[in-house]
């Protein structure tokens, strides 16, 4: 099976002041930055959704339901995807690793729905998506109902567990992200060393 992987960049940070959180500089780079660097080690079909400018290699891809939240955006990766397989994650995660969504993109073969839950609850904008997933998630839409969560109910899921996740490295550190300002000074915490 083929892999793409999404970046989903359309979101309006409202907790952060409206600022793009990809270009929050995290070790020296901006967080699109190092998300690409990972990527691009799995596939040369990245996305970067709700954005018109491509950026290093990566195809901009507009948000085909603009205010349809993260499962908008998913399914506009979905659907601009090249692979079988679309690794998807939001701007705001600067510590993802090639590994990591190597490994949840290979769990993809036996599920439509591959998503981390840890003590924080679901991560399904550090997931592995099928392209079974594109008519559920047409579904939803058409109903209103915009929860990522609401997805799992409707498409054959596999759980990633933190004892799972940790084999990748720390969990906390791997799923980490930057809601607000104080998240972002939060992370000097997690940056350059592990746990």
């Amino acid at each position: 099976m083929t892999i793409s992987a999404a970046v989903l960049v359309g979101g309006q940070a409202t907790r952060f002041g409206g600022r793009d959180k990809s270009t929050l500089i995290v070790e020296g780079q901006s967080i699109l930055a190092r998300q690409l660097a990972e990527l691009r080690q799995l596939t040369d079909d990245v996305l970067i959704v709700g954005r018109e400018q491509a950026h290093e290699g990566a195809r901009a891809v507009p948000d085909l339901a603009p205010g349809c939240g993260p499962l908008g955006g998913l399914q506009t990766a979905l659907t601009a995807a090249r692979g079988d397989i679309t690794i998807v994650v939001a701007c705001d995660m600067p510590f993802i690793t090639a590994p990591l969504m190597a490994h949840l993109a290979a769990l993809a073969s036996t599920a439509d729905a591959v998503m981390p839950k840890t003590e924080d609850g679901y991560h399904p904008l550090c997931a592995a998506y099928t392209r079974a997933c594109r008519e559920p998630i047409a579904r939803l839409l058409a109903e209103g109902r915009f929860r990522m969560t609401e997805l799992l109910a409707e498409v054959r899921f596999r759980l990633v567990t933190p004892g799972e996740l940790d084999r990748f490295g720390d969990h906390r550190r791997l799923l980490a992200n930057v809601n607000t300002p104080a998240e972002y000074s939060g992370l000097e915490a997690l940056q350059g060393h592990e746990l």
